[in-house]
């Protein structure tokens, strides 16, 4: 959160619409791929510059840009000049830390969110933005760092029969978004592995202060999770709602399936966060109780020891008139006292069920 915070302060001062990069730099360098398709033909190739994409634009084909890298600014300037996209709209694409978010415009449409992606090594989450813009005959992908994640709907484009192929630019969207959500499948199946280990390792062995830095971390993580997966559900009604002519009423069904993804998520988000709540509650418990029979066996020996203690402090006495001093067997008969005194206390407790 202070990462965020520190990072949008870069836009003190300045006037709305100012592009400027905001947040962490994944790629330095800004890498350009155009997939321009119909019924029957796929074409991907790289481009150096985003003019390039300008032979496109008197076709009737769907043409994929995607832009990987945000830190050239001037590259997101020039798609915004080339292709009329409202400023706004271009200081988003370039700050990282956006809420998910569909907007409305006349001739194009704006949709942001993260992808979630797990980290093998241990649960943690990768956070990447995803920026789309949607044209009549263009679909431009922002992305911050250079990756295989869409690599599978490149595979459907070129591997269709017709089908994909046939469709506008609204499907394209919908098949990126769905690409996405889906992708938080993925990232709770990873949280389910780490959840049920750790549950096993704090029911089978004693908690320790590593297992509760694990819980916290979880929760925490949890938190960004929910923060970033929770208005997507958000995103796809306002879509649903939108009357552009750019979303085909036919895609809405498809839509409608994403949005059932996102609600799953989020419930498993929920449900979990629920889970590491009572695993918390788990864990104080069990040291609660374990400090509990250290003080019940402390207990037993404090009472033990205080009638004995009290014995030996009445006899320590310098007193001169203490007939039993004088008597022969008043030593052996102190230490039958300290003897019997425990074992009486013991078979107390032990029907009492304090011990």
């Amino acid at each position: 959160m202070a990462e965020s915070i520190g990072a949008s302060s870069k836009k003190t001062g300045l006037p709305p619409g100012s592009l400027v990069h905001v947040g962490e730099v994944l790629e330095d360098t800004t890498r350009m791929t155009i997939i321009d398709y119909a019924a029957g033909a796929v074409n991907e190739h790289p481009i150096q510059s985003i003019d390039e994409a300008l032979g496109y634009m008197a076709t009737d084909t769907v043409t994929w840009v995607i832009i990987e890298g945000l830190a050239n600014v001037e590259v997101i300037e020039r798609v915004g000049a080339l292709f009329g996209i409202h400023q706004l709209v271009l200081e988003d694409i370039l700050n990282t830390h956006q809420r998910a978010k569909f907007e409305e415009y006349e001739d194009h449409l704006f949709i942001v969110l993260k992808c979630l992606l797990p980290d093998n090594a241990r649960f943690s989450v990768i956070y990447e933005q995803i920026s789309l813009l949607v044209l009549k005959n263009f679909v431009f992908v922002f992305k911050e760092k250079t990756d295989d994640f869409l690599q599978p709907i490149v595979k459907r484009i070129k591997t269709s029969k017709g089908r994909f192929t046939s469709l506008g630019t609204d499907y394209l969207a919908y098949t990126i978004l769905d690409a996405i959500v889906d992708q938080n499948f993925i990232l709770i199946d990873a949280l389910d592995d780490t959840v049920t280990s750790l549950e096993d390792r704090l029911l089978r062995s004693e908690p320790t202060q590593d297992m509760l830095f694990e819980i916290q971390g979880l929760k925490r993580e949890l938190i960004m999770i929910r923060r970033y997966v929770s208005p997507v559900r958000e995103l796809l009604a306002e879509m649903l709602r939108c009357e552009s002519d750019l979303i085909d009423a036919k895609t809405h069904v498809y839509l409608r399936d994403v949005s059932d993804h996102a609600i799953r998520v989020i419930e498993s988000i929920e449900s979990y966060r629920d889970v590491l709540t009572g695993l918390l509650e788990i864990y104080i418990s069990t040291v609660s109780n374990k400090m509990n029979e250290v003080m019940k066996v402390l207990t037993v020996f404090a009472s033990i020891f205080i009638p004995l203690t009290f014995i030996a402090g009445i006899y320590g006495m310098n007193f001169e008139y203490m007939p039993e001093l004088k008597w022969k067997w008043a030593y052996p008969t102190l230490w039958l006292s300290f003897i019997a005194i425990p074992a009486v206390l013991l078979v107390y407790f032990k029907k009492r069920k304090w011990l």
